[in-house]
């Protein structure tokens, strides 16, 4: 059996080579995914960077793709499902990371007079803050229950599940609204101008879910404050957004030594499900992320991630590349 993991996806390699031995495992750059790359493979562990399609799979022997990420916008379902490939995302795997993500841009936002937007201080304080949580699955149920832990008042949104108040209600009654559903045809462009303009003067926008989900367009002529961590065309993000936002990094709300494991965790079992091959516990392997390559983790973190992508605005993604773990 032969597996291709994208390079940048931690535990997988070095847990395969010890506990599958007689299988294959190559660790390409996601740039060098490609069909004839994946010709012979029967598994890929990939990431959002691998446009999964068929172009990629056509004539393959892809038996099964996992991508260790909770979003699968990138990935041909319908083109798997008729051609007898399995694939699985994991949903969940970083939610506490992408929570902690959302927690730190507030509290920056709240306490931090370096944040700027137009050259003008931006502060809030928080008077009984409502906050409006778009999306209450894995992530926004977790960040709903550290809102009300602060003491904001907390509204839901997620028709599909049956929760909350409508969308217009989040935009009249919210001072924050932060994202967290998949992208889809019901989800691209949610926010969006009509929605923007029935938001609260001042109203904060975050988005560290899909970059569809929000009209970056709409956004930057709306006059309100945003964070951003995940874009609409990345790695090619649109320079004016950048500048305009308040905070803003480069999809790494995610990036925790806790939400890479429990991704790398779920893609083996799916392949031990589907071959027959034995369970891996990939706690063993978390050495070989830890130590001390740990992402910022003191206060002010986001900050300054912030500051270095608007250094180097073309260095989007390698800049990702080399963002290590944030520490559990």
């Amino acid at each position: 059996m032969r597996i291709i993991v994208d390079a940048h996806i931690p535990f997988v390699v070095e847990a395969v080579q010890r506990n599958w031995p007689q299988t294959e495992v190559l660790a390409l750059e996601p740039e060098e995914i490609g069909s004839s790359s994946v010709r012979d493979a029967d598994v890929l562990i990939i990431r959002t960077r691998t446009k999964v399609n068929e172009a990629l799979l056509a004539g393959s022997s892809v038996r099964l793709v996992c991508t260790a990420t909770i979003g699968y916008d990138h990935i041909d379902r319908s083109y798997c499902e008729t051609h007898s490939v399995r694939w699985i995302s994991c949903p969940g795997c970083n939610a506490q990371a992408v929570c902690d993500y959302i927690e730190e841009a507030i509290e920056e936002t709240m306490d931090n007079s370096q944040c700027t937007m137009h050259n003008s201080q931006f502060t809030m304080h928080n008077s009984q803050l409502s906050i409006g949580v778009v999306g209450v699955g894995h992530v926004g149920s977790l960040v709903a229950q550290m809102a009300e832990r602060k003491g904001f008042k907390v509204l839901l949104n997620d028709p599909p599940k049956g929760i909350g108040v409508s969308l217009d209600e989040i935009a009249r009654q919210c001072d924050i609204i932060t994202f967290h559903t998949p992208l889809d045809n019901t989800t691209y462009h949610l926010c969006d101008a009509a929605f923007l303009a029935q938001c609260k003067p001042g109203a904060l926008i975050i988005n560290a879910a899909r970059g569809g989900v929000v009209d970056e367009e709409a956004l930057l002529q709306s006059g309100h404050p945003f964070i951003l961590d995940t874009w609409e065309k990345e790695p090619e993000i649109n320079a004016a957004v950048l500048e305009k936002s308040l905070l803003a990094s480069m999809h790494i709300a995610g990036y925790s030594v806790q939400g890479k494991r429990n991704a790398s965790q779920m893609c083996l079992d799916a392949v031990s499900e589907l071959f027959g091959l034995p369970k891996i516990d990939i706690s063993r392997y978390l050495y070989s992320a830890s130590g001390t390559k740990k992402g910022d983790s003191e206060p002010g973190w986001l900050l300054r991630i912030s500051h270095e992508l608007k250094n180097h605005p073309t260095d989007f993604e390698s800049l990702r590349k080399v963002y290590p773990l944030r520490g559990e």
